[in-house]
Parts: structure tokens; sequence; C-alpha cells
């Protein structure tokens, strides 16, 4: 089985709590992965602090890059970093990448995976959408992006925060083609 190379953008969305349980999900799978790349927004630091109130991102086992690090290695195409998650993924994130627009390290790593026609998983978690949302989601998945928003799931009767945020993470790692134990529908039970 070939490894995986991901990049994980974190943005400033609500649901830091995603990004956290992501991150020590993909620790545990890491015979599944040849490497991890992290780019996180300032917003994304301050939403971590605020809403978790810690700064355990920056204990993470994975290389971290500056927001404007454009000479990382999955600014470009020849690095064949495989996927991208976006957890949580701002409204503002979706539709730069909607339109286009790479002016920050997250928006070119999404522009080269979809160039390139790999896996870009967003994970938007606000609520409602507008039309504009829509719109911007539509595109993104015309363009070959997945957009997995932040919906937990009830029927693994989850007892915590990080259990309930693991009911959307582990639909992202079966997205992004990895082997997870995770509750299956009818499998379960």
């Amino acid at each position: 089985m070939s490894k995986h190379k991901i990049v994980v953008a974190v943005t400033g969305a609500s649901g830091a709590i995603y990004a956290k349980v992501l991150f020590d999900k993909l620790q545990q799978l890491s015979e599944q992965i040849e490497d991890v790349g992290v780019v996180m927004s300032d917003n994304a630091r301050d939403v971590w602090k605020f809403e978790l109130g810690n700064t355990d991102y920056e204990k993470l086992p994975f290389k971290i890059y500056s927001k404007n690090d454009f000479f990382s290695p999955f600014a470009s195409g020849s690095a064949r970093y495989n996927t991208m998650i976006v957890c949580p993924c701002s409204m503002g994130t979706l539709a730069r990448i909607a339109s286009g627009i790479s002016n920050d390290l997250t928006t070119r790593a999404a522009d080269v995976i979809l160039k390139e026609r790999r896996k870009l998983i967003l994970v938007p978690r606000d609520t409602p959408y507008s039309l504009i949302h829509i719109n911007n989601m539509k595109t993104i998945t015309e363009a070959g992006g997945i957009i997995c928003p932040a919906s937990p799931s009830f029927y693994s009767r989850p007892e915590s925060f990080e259990q309930l945020a693991a009911t959307v993470v582990d639909r992202v790692l079966d997205l992004a083609g990895l082997e997870i134990k995770s509750f299956r529908w009818k499998e379960n039970n």
C-alpha cells in the first residue's frame, strides 16, 4: 500500500475541536502516512485558543508551515501530496478556493490539489448557508473537490464533544482513503 501525503489546513471558522480530533487520529494512523504538512491561519490559532483553551497545536508532531510559505513542498504539484483537508473551512477560504484566488498557502495548496486532480476535502462549519456559499460549494464540487460539512451524526451515541467531532472526522478520513476503525451503520449494532 502506498502511503498518503496529506496537507491539513485549519482556518478561523469555529470548530477547532474538529481539527484537534483530526490531528489526533492522523497520529494514530501514522503507518499509513508518509507526511502531513500543516498550515494554520492566524484566526485558526485564535479560535483554537478560545474554544479549546490551549495552544496544543504547537505540540503537533507534524511540520507547521507559515501561512505565506510558498516554498513549502505542497505549494507545487511536483511534491505529489495526494490529499488536502481544510478543517474547519471558513466560508471566506471556501470562496477564495472556488474563485481560484491563491493569496496564501492554504488557497495555493488547494489550487494545486485541484489542478493535479487530487483529493480536496473541505469541512465547512458555518450555518445556515447563503446562496453565495452554496454556489461556491457547487463550483468546488464541479472542480473535483469534496464538501463534507461538519454535521455530526448521533447514531453511534457519542458521549463527549470529541466523540461527536469524530463522527465527522471519521467520514473525512474515509473520504481521504485511509483505513480507520469507525462506527459503521448497521455493522456495529
